[in-house]
């Protein structure tokens, strides 16, 4: 009987919990998009027999209940401080690494060789016919591995790297030599998945070996420092009291105020946008977060155009390239939906135009495409 008794209670009372907060959930707005995660959220799916029983519609709404849960942030802590508890190497997909490093997982299996193959096939036509320049960037985890937990598994994107510079040849930039040799320094975020703005300029300085420029001579000393309370990405994903980074850029690419047009829309005169400093997305501050498509006049007339394709990584690397182009054109292919090579070819000048593909390893694998 007490068994008995004790199952009952423990089934009247997580079903009291799952009617608590069913009724509540019925009362609560649903949010478009968490300032915390940055990130637009699930929105309900629209009910149809086609799609319940031939559609999305039971994974969509899934991800709808995930996602408007009430107090998801709160959970998400509570969650996240059990993991620690129990002394786990990887929260929601980051490791928590030494020197309060926040690094993201990318886990071999994850990756195919075929994978690979299908990217080298959409980037050597640029190469062979564009003459592209190419640029990925290791993420954290390939750089920093001295603070990685032991033994945690990570995938290498050294075997990538190789089949890149052997397809891109004199037009390969190792960025990954570069950071591995600065890897002691602060070249990635605590709290976030992107290179600083110090990564990005030890970038800048085999970007510019690499095409034959003299760098201009930024001052890693002098770099302005945006915010002292960025949390970013990784932090998002923990819901964690965390130290949090400082935003750094140099001020030297103030030195000529540009034009830069947005989406064909928005025009403004800086590289930076000052109102993302207020919000959790802190890193927007470079290039206005992300757009389709970027039109900058620099204001450095020595007639020479570069056409740049890009995922976030490059935001804060842009602003770098300014004294060596009176022109720049940046696509981000994840919200371009046009035919890009006929884009190229329209505002290719006369003259011609340097082009530069620059992701991290993992958005390269999982993101570039292009019609």
């Amino acid at each position: 009987m007490k068994e008995k008794s004790n199952a009952v209670f423990t089934i009247c009372f997580i079903s009291s919990i799952i009617l608590i907060f069913t009724i509540v959930d019925l009362f609560h707005s649903d949010r478009i998009f968490s300032e915390t995660e940055n990130r637009l959220l699930a929105v309900k799916p629209e009910f149809s027999v086609q799609e319940l029983f031939f559609g999305n519609y039971t994974s969509d709404y899934e991800k709808y209940v995930t996602d408007q849960f009430v107090a998801r942030d709160r959970w998400i802590y509570l969650k996240t401080q059990t993991d620690m508890l129990l002394q786990k190497k990887t929260i929601n997909g980051v490791y928590l690494a030494s020197g309060n490093y926040l690094i993201e997982q990318h886990l071999p299996q994850d990756f195919t060789v075929e994978q690979v193959s299908e990217k080298l096939a959409l980037l050597q036509p640029l190469i062979e016919e564009w003459d592209a320049t190419v640029m990925l960037v290791p993420t954290a985890d390939n750089i920093l591995t001295e603070k990685l937990p032991s033994y945690v598994p990570y995938y290498d994107e050294t075997t990538l790297l190789e089949r890149v510079s052997e397809l891109a040849g004199e037009q390969y930039v190792d960025a990954y030599a570069m950071l591995k040799e600065h890897s002691r320094e602060p070249i990635y975020y605590r709290t976030d998945h992107h290179w600083t703005s110090l990564g990005a300029y030890y970038g800048y300085l085999v970007w510019a070996e690499t095409v034959g420029v003299e760098p201009y001579p930024y001052d890693t000393e002098g770099m302005v420092t945006a915010s002292r309370e960025f949390l970013g990405t990784l932090h998002s994903k923990l819901n964690l009291d965390w130290r949090a980074d400082d935003l750094q850029y140099f001020p030297e690419t103030m030195a000529i105020n540009p034009e830069i047009t947005y989406d064909l829309t928005r025009k403004t005169e800086s590289y930076y946008e000052e109102s993302y400093l207020d919000i959790k997305n802190k890193y927007g501050f470079f290039l206005d977060d992300n757009h389709a498509l970027i039109e900058i006049e620099t204001g450095y007339e020595n007639g020479r155009t570069l056409f740049v394709l890009k995922d976030s990584y490059a935001n804060c690397f842009i602003p770098l390239l300014a004294p060596h182009y009176e022109k720049i054109y940046v696509v981000d292919l994840r919200y371009y939906n046009g035919r890009l090579l006929t884009l190229m070819e329209q505002y290719e000048p006369e003259t011609g135009m340097d082009v530069l593909v620059l992701y991290n390893c993992i958005h390269f694998l999982e993101d570039f495409k292009y019609y």
